[in-house]
């Protein structure tokens, strides 16, 4: 399987992050399980990709997650639901789980591993003991994390529900599909990063992404 090692710049290259797309997964309920159960084999940031609108978008929570671990300033449990909360509009962890997180009804899912040294786990996993993992522990069709797989995944329904954004009713007046969806992804990130950005260009940089 492929999993990819995302570069996070602007962070201790001590972090490192990876991530997988999953398609048509069958064992979601296992998934959830896992995480209700806090098994710590499974830890990681299990995300609907339904919920989320561009690579940027994502990478962006994950930027804000690991940037809060560096700085001793996480407000949930670990990284990865600091990944999942950093995704909402608030910092209610059950909502944001709600939200964003795997459900027993998930088929898309995004699958987020952030590892670095720590007093607990001096010599974290590597890419290759994760990938093995998540091989023998997901059933479902591993893809390119791409924007435009991420384009035919995306709810765009529940994106504007999640970030309260059905009361601007200047979005519906745009027809173009494209443009609409751009001006849904500034609104999108303006609200996880906590700053307006055009065309997600505030983080372009500081995720090494394109």
């Amino acid at each position: 399987m492929s999993l990819e090692t995302v570069v996070l710049e602007h962070v201790p290259s001590s972090y490192k992050v990876y991530l997988a797309l999953f398609r048509n997964v069958r064992n979601s309920g296992f998934l959830h399980q896992q995480l209700l159960a806090r098994n710590a084999d499974f830890e990681y940031a299990f995300i609907d990709a339904s919920t989320i609108v561009s690579r940027v978008h994502l990478l962006s929570a994950v930027f804000k997650a690991v940037n809060n671990s560096v700085n001793g300033a996480l407000k949930t449990p670990n990284v990865h639901s600091e990944t999942v909360v950093s995704l909402s509009a608030s910092n209610n962890i059950s909502e944001a789980y709600r939200r964003f997180g795997v459900s027993p009804s998930t088929t898309d899912l995004f699958v987020v591993k952030i590892t670095f040294p720590s007093d607990s786990s001096p010599a974290p996993a590597l890419a290759d003991a994760i990938s093995q993992h998540l091989k023998d522990n997901v059933e479902g069709d591993i893809v390119p994390p791409t924007d435009e797989t991420i384009s035919s995944i995306s709810d765009v329904k529940a994106i504007r529900k999640n970030y309260k954004l059905n009361g601007l009713a200047w979005l519906d007046t745009i027809k173009d599909e494209v443009v609409k969806r751009e001006e849904i992804e500034k609104l999108v990130l303006s609200v996880v990063t906590g700053r307006f950005v055009l065309g997600g260009s505030v983080f372009t940089t500081v995720l090494g992404a394109s």
